[in-house]
């Protein structure tokens, strides 16, 4: 069978397939330690479970508009008004499946064949493939630990041409956990005003904050870069909500109709109750949030200090998310096979930095339990011992 060329252009999720091998190997009975997904262990709150069980009993079950329940997009522009300073109404909202769907829809809805879309490097390892189910061409832009893995204003200048339509700005970032400083966005939205750009700032994990870092969201600066400003973002990581799909677009009017046309077309709307869910965790108690962000930053600190202890290899203190992004460079290996060495050896999954554009790199997760982290932190040990 002849499959579209565009399929053959994308790269599988690397994420995706070592957790299902790691899922595998678990339900074997073999002890995994597990680093791999960005999967809150957390259930789902109560009061968010009682919400979408009530919608059920409600007979909320039927479809729904295209764009999302008209009570959780007025909830949600209503968060983004009052936590993110964004001037949006409801009728600037899209809900969609999950904040993945809400990216890979702007694209569709947004890219032309040959349109250009500015990535810096390390990077989420979606977002580069769904540039390419649009047709347009992916320009990454490399950073390093020297800038915290974040691109500069001259970095971004440098990379635009008069193809170039989009820059995506992921802060708190997946993989790094870096998150840009107030005045970092400001110089980076200076940029995009002055060539008239278009950005996307995924903030899916604008909630996960450590050590009194501040979280400016782009579109907020002025009048001129809200204009230019797309948000994508999600219940998953906030609420630990990953399975319930539910994530939205905020967006100028005409792009938001766009996007809602295409959604029609391909899922419809998202799962009825599932957003009466999201409703109640907007605008219920938020102490869920800070109880989770509490339990992540003890782990980061747990997690980190264990590694930065193993001789070769060094990873940079992150600002936000729930991950770590450590050099492996010292290993002389790349990072498929120390990744594939250290599951088969000491049975710890964690992803190749190579998805996310930075082979030198592996990602790991800590947002599982302390013990998990514990154990897994001296196998990593182990591991590297043995290489030496």
């Amino acid at each position: 069978m002849k499959i579209a060329k565009r399929v053959s252009q994308v790269t599988p999720s690397l994420t995706l397939a070592i957790d299902t091998k790691a899922k595998a190997m678990k339900a074997e009975g073999i002890d995994i330690c597990s680093f791999s997904a960005g999967e809150p262990n957390f259930e789902t709150p109560e009061h968010i479970r009682t919400a979408a069980k009530q919608a059920l009993d409600q007979g909320k079950t039927r479809y729904g508009p295209a764009a999302g329940e008209p009570k959780l997009r007025a909830a949600i522009a209503h968060k983004l008004q009052q936590e993110n300073h964004l001037p949006y109404n409801a009728e600037n909202i899209v809900v969609t499946n999950g904040g993945k769907h809400s990216l890979f829809n702007l694209m569709l809805a947004l890219i032309e064949p040959g349109d250009e879309v500015i990535i810096p490097a390390p990077y989420w390892l979606s977002y580069p493939e769904m540039v390419k189910l649009a047709e347009g061409t992916p320009v990454i832009v490399p950073t390093d630990a020297a800038s915290g893995y974040k691109i500069t204003p001259d970095q971004l200048r440098s990379a635009i041409t008069p193809k170039t339509r989009l820059f995506v700005l992921n802060s708190p970032n997946n993989p790094t956990g870096m998150v840009y400083t107030p005045d970092e966005i400001r110089a980076i939205a200076q940029v995009i005003v002055e060539q008239d750009l278009l950005v996307v700032s995924d903030e899916i994990y604008e909630q996960h904050l450590y050590d009194g870092v501040e979280h400016l969201s782009i579109g907020s600066i002025d009048a001129d870069i809200f204009s230019r400003t797309i948000v994508s973002s999600g219940f998953a990581k906030t609420y630990a909500m990953t399975g319930w799909r539910v994530g939205y677009l905020a967006a100028p009017l005409a792009l938001v109709k766009a996007v809602t046309t295409i959604q029609g077309h391909s899922t419809s709307n998202v799962c009825t109750f599932a957003q009466y869910g999201a409703i109640a965790a907007l605008e219920s108690s938020q102490d869920c949030v800070a109880q989770m962000r509490q339990a992540f930053a003890d782990r980061r600190h747990v997690m980190l200090d264990a590694l930065n202890t193993i001789p070769g290899l060094s990873c940079a203190k992150p600002d936000g998310a729930f991950y770590l992004f450590p050099d492996i460079s010292k290993t002389g290996l790349g990072s498929l096979e120390f990744c594939d060495r250290l599951l088969e050896k000491q049975n710890v999954a964690v992803i190749p930095g190579v998805a996310f554009g930075a082979d030198d790199h592996i990602r790991l997760s800590y947002a599982t339990d302390m013990t998990t982290i514990q154990i897994g932190m001296e196998r990593l040990s182990q591991f590297m011992h043995s290489l030496t």
